[in-house]
């Protein structure tokens, strides 16, 4: 078994990872765990945007608070909405001097567009549609220029090192073969969403829950798993069989998008004043009544009287998706549902990202520091990325260095080349039926029927491979979901109970 020791190791390298490491003191070497490429993470597929008050105007910075806590029921820890508001500006200017553009007019005026919730516009955007996208290459081109970066891709993190509730690092395969232990002073998950756990998902394949299914073997405190957010508009395409749904922005309803039902009425006056831009659970769930009521499986949105051109130009992302199924944005209606989109809960943290662990922080969607409440503000999440991270790295940053005395080892498996694809199957189909927008009582007991007796078997035949903890980490995680959404029996936010 081989042996790395660092001062910072990152599990991770979406916005939450990299953002995290590009802010720690270049004197310390810092290593990022990727599972599989660079490219790969769920930070790549963001389209609209990211929210943030570049002007300190109070009246704009208690309105960006305020909307949060309206879209999160009010669930929010306060504290960290606050946070997140107010340290917005300072954070959006380091990523422009990590050499982010953002969208400008012929003035270079930075662009501001709205999404669901929002009161104002205040979201920046870059491609039009491909900000996700866009912040990561020039994040990823920034770390390779520094020295005490280190990137290990194709390495799959199995299990923390940790003892008298303090961390020492992680264990991870790499390359499915090799066992390697990083010894760490500072260890921080960044692993991102749970979306593979969910039959039908706007997430990246990698979304299979690590952070969380290592935290909750490690004894770690976990909150708020019962609020899964569903984005209420990903291309509805009736003839794929694919887990990945691609996801049509909110920003298209921000630029003035309507939703109409199979019967082509316009049907969100009925649900909210805000109409098409009411936060994501209040559309979510008066799209699933509209599918409910008209006996279909899908709603439209209709852009035919914003115009083709302006769309191309817009959208350019979703414009070309939707062109290769034959769908023309500005003419054609485009028909969409919701899927799963997003983790609010996940691994408590304190404002500094902290976890209930010494020396053990957590960031981004795999992490609850409360800031999104009972429902996710649209554009908050990459903002939360970025402010956290440097949170994080101030933090490790003023930490005197110590000595790690660590020689425990973790229990080695035989590998097994079982790919656990029938489980997976099975897990999404029944998180989809029964874990989804919509709950009961009854449903979510069947459902936990049905996952406990995975977690069973794959508790009887342990198994050193990336596969095996992949399940591991989502069967554990949907049976927390499962218990959160059976404690809480009142409907709030995204978590919305019949009986």
């Amino acid at each position: 078994m081989k042996q790395i020791k660092t001062d910072v190791i990152i599990i991770g390298a979406g916005l939450a990872g990299i953002y995290t490491a590009l802010n720690i003191d270049s004197q310390k070497r810092v290593d990022i765990i990727v599972k599989e490429s660079l490219i790969v993470t769920n930070s790549n597929l963001a389209q609209g945007g990211i929210a943030g008050e570049l002007d300190f105007i109070q009246e704009n910075i208690d309105a960006h608070i305020d909307d949060t806590l309206k879209a999160g029921s009010f669930l929010n820890n306060k504290e960290a909405v606050k946070v997140l508001v107010t340290e917005a500006s300072e954070n959006i200017n380091k990523l422009m001097n990590f050499k982010v553009d953002f969208d400008r007019d012929e003035y270079g005026e930075i662009l501001l567009t709205k999404e669901g919730g929002h009161s104002t516009r205040r979201i920046l955007h870059i491609g039009g549609d491909s900000t996700g996208k866009d912040i990561m290459k020039a994040l990823k081109k920034e770390c390779f220029t520094r020295e005490n970066i280190h990137i290990h891709e194709n390495m799959m993190a199995l299990e923390l090192l940790h003892r008298d509730n303090s961390c020492f690092g992680v264990s991870c395969l790499n390359n499915g073969t090799e066992t390697i232990e990083f010894i760490a002073q500072n260890t921080i998950l960044a692993t991102g969403g749970i979306g593979n756990i969910y039959g039908s998902t706007t997430n990246s394949a990698i979304a299979t829950s690590d952070g969380i299914g290592m935290a909750y073997r490690a004894n770690i405190k976990l909150e708020g798993l019962e609020f899964i957010q569903f984005h209420p508009t990903a291309f509805h395409n009736e003839f794929s069989k694919s887990r990945f749904k691609f996801l049509i922005s909110e920003a298209i309803r921000g630029e003035g998008a309507y939703l109409l039902n199979s019967e082509g009425e316009r049907f969100m006056k009925k649900y909210s004043p805000l109409l098409e831009l009411a936060p994501r659970d209040t559309v979510s769930q008066a799209i699933y009544r509209e599918m409910y009521d008209t006996w279909t499986d899908h709603v439209y949105l209709d852009t035919r009287h914003l115009g083709e051109k302006y769309l191309k130009n817009r959208f350019p992302t979703i414009y070309n998706h939707l062109k290769t199924e034959n769908i023309v944005m500005g003419k054609d209606l485009i028909p969409v549902s919701p899927v799963q989109h997003f983790n609010i809960g996940g691994i408590k943290v304190d404002l500094n990202g902290q976890t209930s662990m010494n020396s053990l922080y957590a960031n981004g969607e795999c992490a609850s520091n409360g800031v999104h409440g009972a429902n996710r503000l649209a554009s908050n999440s990459l903002l939360e990325c970025i402010v956290f991270g440097n949170r994080i790295a101030n933090d490790i940053n003023n930490k005197k260095s110590h000595k790690i005395d660590f020689e425990g080892h973790i229990e080695q498996y035989h590998s097994y080349k079982y790919n656990y694809k029938p489980i997976k199957k099975k897990l999404g189909t029944t998180m989809d039926e029964y874990v989804g927008i919509v709950r009961t009582k009854e449903g979510l007991l069947f459902a936990k029927k049905i996952v406990l007796k995975m977690k069973k078997n794959l508790n009887k035949y342990p198994n050193n491979s990336k596969a095996y903890y992949e399940a591991l980490n989502m069967v554990q995680t949907a049976l927390i979901i499962i218990d959160s959404a059976l404690n809480r029996k009142e409907s709030i936010g995204c978590h919305y109970r019949i009986n």
